[in-house]
């Protein structure tokens, strides 16, 4: 893995162990599909490709989990999808009148 590789990884690590067990929920892409989180499935994507290779599949993935957080919006589902340090808001329910 290259130096630049090797970075990478120990941040997603780093997000993974210190950040994530904190913030109190799992990305919408995870949440509404299982499998793994996003900082996961990212990891494992650089791990097999490398950087440069990687950055195009990782963005799919920032999209789908943001079009899983905007299908989650419709339901009562709450919480933010935190993926690379991209905050993606889902599942804050529409004000109810009455």
């Amino acid at each position: 893995m290259s130096p630049v590789g090797k970075l990478a990884d120990q941040l997603i690590v780093t997000y993974q162990r210190r950040i994530s067990p904190r913030k109190g929920w799992r990305c919408a892409h995870g949440a509404l599909h299982g499998g793994q989180p996003c900082s996961a499935a990212v990891r494992d994507t650089l791990a097999r490709r490398g950087v440069v290779r990687g950055v195009w599949p990782t963005a799919l993935r920032f999209v789908a989990c943001y079009q899983a957080a905007r299908m989650l919006a419709a339901t009562e589902v709450r919480g933010v999808c935190c993926c690379g340090g991209i905050p993606i808001p889902f599942g804050f329910s529409r004000p109810r009148r009455g």
